[in-house]
């Protein structure tokens, strides 16, 4: 996903005409619809009805315009604020979270930042995995925080370890077995097990959720289709659901380690040769998480 298809995107929704909207961008009626077509691709969703007379927002156009509109207004203002201050000592870091959590995960090392460099300004932005991920790879952002394997390995791309973290049985705070110091998968297997179907999971939690998920009559199965639809249902004691120790100080769950299984680590990826000089002054940081 980029700006150019989010402009499109408003453009559309705000005019509902893609003539319309090419003139206020000043581009091709070709360009708007290749940029429209190709967001809906990515989202694996349609936003526009089009006839031959009319264009609409479906329910879906209707729910993203919103995150759109309030995203590029972010940006906006955030470019305004550069310009600004492109003579004084501000140094902006833009800085990506596919979901609530990973973002909650490096608040200690903001701090650190605001104490150790005060001239970083960080930028941050929280959209879907998938979304944050293109950003990254098309250089809309210079750091993406996220477990080991959230960023498919390429050239350039680095990643650099701030903790490890076990994965474990997310359950509600007055289930039994909460308390517990450890437990094995087997145990789990006459529960109700909460299937998170998004690409937030990260990947080690993912493979066990795949791999327990066999093991569970379809009456047994929940599924939802984001991190906190998943801890919602596991405080309403739906059943259990699959995830990293998230360091999350919330008194309606617990988190239990899983018996035999690996730990998971949390990072952050970033591109060796980034143009930006605070990407390499925040890389060579002492990090103390």
């Amino acid at each position: 996903m980029n700006t150019q298809q989010l402009e499109s995107f408003l453009a559309v929704a705000e005019n509902l005409s893609f003539a319309r909207a090419a003139e206020d961008l000043n581009i091709t009626q070709s360009a708007v619809s290749r940029q429209i077509h190709s967001l809906e691709n990515e989202l694996d969703t349609r936003l526009f009805h089009r006839t031959s007379r009319s264009v609409s927002l479906t329910p879906a156009g209707i729910s993203f315009y919103e995150d759109a509109r309030n995203f590029m207004g972010g940006l906006r203002i955030a470019t305004e604020k550069i310009k600004r201050h492109s003579a004084s000592n501000v140094q902006i870091l833009s800085i990506g979270y596919g979901n609530d959590i990973d973002c909650e995960l490096s608040a200690a090392l903001l701090r650190e930042c605001r104490e150790q460099i005060p001239e970083l300004h960080p930028f941050l932005r929280i959209i879907p995995h998938r979304s944050i991920l293109n950003l990254f790879l098309q250089d809309e952002i210079d750091i993406m925080f996220g477990f080991a394997g959230d960023v498919p390995a390429k050239v350039g791309i680095c990643y650099k370890e701030l903790f490890r973290a076990p994965i474990c049985c997310v359950i509600a705070a007055d289930h039994a077995y909460a308390g517990r110091k450890e437990i094995k998968e087997q145990e789990l297997y006459s529960e109700n097990i909460i299937i998170c179907n998004s690409y937030s999971l990260p990947a080690k939690a993912a493979v066990l959720q795949n791999r327990m998920e066999r093991h569970f009559p379809l009456g047994s199965v929940y599924y939802c289709d984001n991190l906190n639809a998943m801890l919602t249902l596991v405080k309403a004691g739906y059943g259990f659901g699959i995830l990293p120790d998230i360091k999350k100080t919330d008194s309606q769950i617990c988190a239990i380690p899983f018996a035999d299984v690996e730990d998971t680590s949390f990072g952050f990826s970033y591109k060796e040769n980034s143009p930006n000089p605070l990407v390499k002054k925040f890389v060579k940081k002492k990090h103390l998480i």
